[in-house]
């Protein structure tokens, strides 16, 4: 078995002082043993304004971001899903929300650039990530010695045709930065719908709180079983879960309901 772990974080505008918070919080889980450990989406930068991110944008392969995750991954020997960072891109003004991987020696062996940029608004709340985001073109996943994993980021949690598409993972990672408002309604349905519906571990790392640019967050940073029930979880605050991917279990579930092998589409 493998046990992995969410760090939930409660980002700030000020990046050094994220760097230290997903510093100590990736010291703790790889403490407790996890050999993959998961950071949230905009873990090292939640500006004041969407616009911030856009000064911290790095070149893929360079930068202190980027540094620090693969700095992490080698110091603890572990496999680390690097939430996501400002990528450049081609348009000014924009930046890509990427998800890098690290393996144990801190060598970069995947990358997603999230494909369903957020929108919503109701009253007073409203969310653009167009205006300062451009959005990915490829599927993500990467092979680790346990299996696929597959990756997606917060909002691509809605489109279950994005996860069919990683192929059959024994784990699929959600960054994430939920509103609370969306959160409250549907994160929790949505995670054990994705489990569920391509029998495998989910293990989503979110941001949990309220933040100084007044944005709350929903956190509930989880890890769900092939069956659909929640195997961890932290409500609110910066923290770590972790849990163990078995995978007798896993295929115990799809031997006895095989719904993959069932599909006709």
């Amino acid at each position: 078995m493998t046990k992995v772990a969410a760090v939930q974080m409660v980002s700030t505008p000020q990046v050094e002082d994220n760097l230290a918070t997903a510093r100590r919080l990736v010291a703790q889980a790889a403490l407790e043993g996890a050999q993959l450990v998961a950071l949230p989406e905009y873990w090292p930068i939640m500006g004041m304004s969407d616009s911030d991110k856009v000064a911290h944008a790095e070149l893929d392969g360079a930068g202190p971001i980027q540094d620090s995750m693969a700095g992490l991954a080698r110091e603890h020997g572990i496999w680390l899903v690097g939430g996501t960072l400002p990528l450049v891109s081609k348009e000014d003004g924009k930046v890509l929300n990427t998800t890098l991987v690290y393996d144990p020696e801190g060598e970069k062996v995947g990358r997603y650039d999230k494909i369903h940029l957020f929108g919503f608004n109701k009253g007073s709340e409203s969310y653009d990530e167009a205006r300062t985001i451009v959005p990915g073109i490829s599927v993500g996943g990467f092979e680790a010695p346990f299996g696929r994993v597959g990756l997606s980021v917060c909002y691509d949690l809605r489109f279950p045709e994005l996860f069919r598409a990683m192929g059959e993972c024994i784990l699929m990672i959600v960054p994430a930065a939920f509103t609370h408002t969306t959160g409250l309604a549907h994160w929790e349905v949505l995670l054990r719908a994705r489990a569920i519906e391509n029998q495998c571990y989910v293990l989503a790392s979110a941001q949990g709180g309220l933040h100084a640019n007044g944005r709350r967050t929903f956190g509930h940073s989880m890890l769900v079983d092939p069956w659909g029930e929640v195997k961890a979880v932290l409500r609110e605050g910066e923290g770590v879960i972790s849990g163990m991917l078995d995978e007798d279990f896993l295929t115990s579930v799809r031997e006895s309901l095989p719904a993959l092998k069932h599909r006709k589409l």
